[in-house]
């Protein structure tokens, strides 16, 4: 629980808009340049707050160097209230720009669902293998929603 000290001296909890606007400052600072990410756990640290309360479905990629440090992160897509159209090129596009070694996807489901459907599926394994003939290795894709699923935790970022 946050507090916050009122005007005559005493701490009181947070209104959840404050809250809110300090989990956004702290998830920019795990987000900048040059922060190792280690593991899923800080993968969901440094994105969830970015894409959790979005009212339609947004579509990001972590960019990190050979050492898993963050090059950039880019909200790419934006789509509707259950859908975003993620184009495969621009993906392709700002790893080589960034000349990124590894990547990150996240995106969220504003229905609060975090299982990946089908579709989120199919759209990991077609980027996968596209990133593959550029040696940019796909190190995980979380589904936003109440909860972060993790595509790498779960099983589903097979090695081929």
């Amino acid at each position: 629980m946050l507090f916050v000290k009122d005007q005559d001296g005493e701490y009181r909890p947070a209104p959840e808009k404050t809250v809110l606007i300090e989990a956004n400052r702290l998830s920019g600072y795990r987000l900048r340049r040059g922060t190792r990410i280690s593991s899923s756990d800080d993968a969901k640290i440094a994105i969830g707050y970015k894409l959790r309360d979005k009212q339609c479905e947004m579509f990001a990629c972590l960019f990190l160097d050979s050492s898993h440090r963050i090059l950039a992160f880019k909200e790419l897509f934006r789509g509707s209230i259950n859908r975003a159209t993620v184009h495969p090129r621009e993906v392709v596009k700002e790893a080589l720009q960034l000349n990124a070694a590894a990547v990150i996807f996240a995106h969220n489901h504003p229905s609060g669902e975090s299982q990946p459907s089908r579709q989120d599926i199919e759209l990991t394994r077609v980027l996968q293998d596209i990133l593959k003939v550029i040696d940019v290795r796909v190190l995980d894709h979380l589904v936003i929603g109440e909860d972060m699923y993790s595509f790498a935790d779960s099983g589903l970022l097979k090695e081929k």
